[in-house]
């Protein structure tokens, strides 16, 4: 299988105590690079997390949302900071003391102050909370893995045409190559003939110039090499798993054998068709880069 960089997960719980909520996406990246927002309760599993996520990615930059609701009363309880009241009291004191004003001192007011009574949770199980929070990871994970991969076929399947399409237009080339040949030697020997008229053409020296305009435009071994290199990306698609470094580095390879193609052609028909590679090639590398 093939998986693309591209992907979105969810999954999500509730019960009578708590509600979870775990969304990710991502987009291509050269590494994993995880990052997580998620209350800081759960803060203690932040390696569990990633170790989890792990068994169903190996590179992308992803964003993992996970949101958490108690939904139980019990969790909850007042505290009372006995000793933080009587500091209030104390400086309450103070300051009527020293400014001689009016005794206005109420429980009420004490009750106020920051801190004196918080509304805390209490202490949850954190096997149970993990149990929780990683069955919705899974599910969220398993959907994630799942869309990667759907992408992931969808870009194999278009590789491939590209990679036909190269195929047919190598093919083209290598069958005009002996063509491009003849064509050449026989208006060297018209123009020849045009400048010496009716003298003697010496076969020999016409030989001679076809054998170094052979030479200086020989693209067998760029051909032989891009035909390779087609085979083998055509064989790491078929393989599957996490291709996507490699196919990057046949999609460079193929652009260095069809810039060479150009480079020494000087015949319409294979400008054009180093032209084509070119389109595919490009098309190819910016559909590799979002290949895991």
């Amino acid at each position: 299988m093939i998986s693309s960089m591209t992907g979105f997960g969810r999954g999500e719980m509730a019960n009578e105590a708590l509600k979870l909520n775990a969304e990710l996406k991502s987009v291509n990246h050269k590494y994993l690079d995880l990052s997580i927002k998620m209350p800081r309760k759960f803060n203690a599993f932040e390696g569990d997390i990633r170790k989890l996520l792990k068994e169903y990615a190996s590179r992308g930059k992803i964003d993992l949302y996970i949101t958490y609701e108690d939904l139980s009363e019990s969790q909850k309880s007042l505290r009372y900071n006995a000793s933080l009241a009587q500091e209030y009291l104390k400086y309450y004191q103070l300051i009527q003391t020293e400014l001689k004003t009016q005794d206005d001192i109420r429980t009420s007011v004490i009750a106020r102050c920051p801190e004196v009574l918080e509304l805390e949770e209490q202490d949850v199980d954190e096997d149970t909370l993990w149990s929780c929070l990683k069955d919705v990871l899974t599910e969220a994970f398993t959907a994630f893995r799942e869309s990667r991969i759907k992408e992931g076929t969808a870009l194999r399947d278009n590789i491939l045409e590209k990679l036909a399409q190269m195929s047919r237009i190598a093919d083209f080339i290598e069958s005009r190559i002996p063509e491009i040949i003849a064509e050449y030697r026989s208006k060297l020997e018209l123009k020849v003939k045009e400048m010496l008229e009716n003298s003697q053409i010496d076969d020999a020296r016409i030989a001679a110039e076809v054998t170094i305009y052979a030479d200086k435009t020989a693209i067998d071994e760029e051909l032989v090499r891009l035909k390779t290199h087609i085979r083998n990306m055509k064989d790491l698609l078929e393989k599957g798993g996490e291709i996507g470094r490699n196919l990057d580095f046949l999609a460079q390879e193929m652009n260095r054998e069809s810039n060479t193609i150009l480079s020494k052609s000087n015949n319409i028909d294979i400008t054009n068709c180093g032209i084509e590679l070119k389109t595919c090639i490009e098309k190819i590398r910016e559909q590799v880069q979002n290949i895991e």
